[in-house]
């Protein structure tokens, strides 16, 4: 395969998430790795499955995903696992509540001093929703 061509087993949405995280070609795959190229497509915000992982490692032994072998695709997870215990990937909702626990002054998970039950705000501590009401009667809406 020329490194110019398409990534073997490789679709138009995967093949835009991997362009984003700086893979084109099957040489920049090569050099980056199929587990570390999963975790940047990961790490990005994306949510590709495992068949983007077996799809990477197919293209880089030159046959289709589905004919690796179980032990290759079990090993295959078994090092993204450990790559995303080695270093969490946290989702957006992980993200604001420690921005919001910072802004508090409290850890994540901790209730900063406030009283037990009382809920006075979005549930991130910062007392500001950031939803405006709107005031008025179903005729000014028509």
């Amino acid at each position: 395969m020329a490194s110019n061509e398409k990534i073997r087993n490789v679709g138009p949405k995967s093949a835009a998430w991997l362009r984003q995280v700086g893979v084109r070609t099957i040489d920049d795959l090569r050099a980056t790795g199929v587990i570390e190229t999963f975790m940047k497509v990961k790490r990005a915000g994306f949510r590709p499955s495992l068949n983007l992982l077996y799809a990477m490692q197919g293209a880089l032994d030159d046959c289709h995903w589905a004919d690796l072998s179980d032990e290759v695709k079990a090993s295959l997870v078994l090092a993204a696992e450990s790559a995303e215990t080695a270093n969490p990937i946290k989702n957006r909702w992980d993200k604001a509540a420690a921005r919001s626990a910072a802004r508090d002054g409290a850890a994540p998970g901790e209730s900063g001093g406030e009283e037990p039950g009382r809920d006075d705000g979005d549930g991130f501590g910062d007392g500001d929703s950031g939803v405006r009401e709107i005031t008025g009667t179903s005729r000014d809406f028509d």
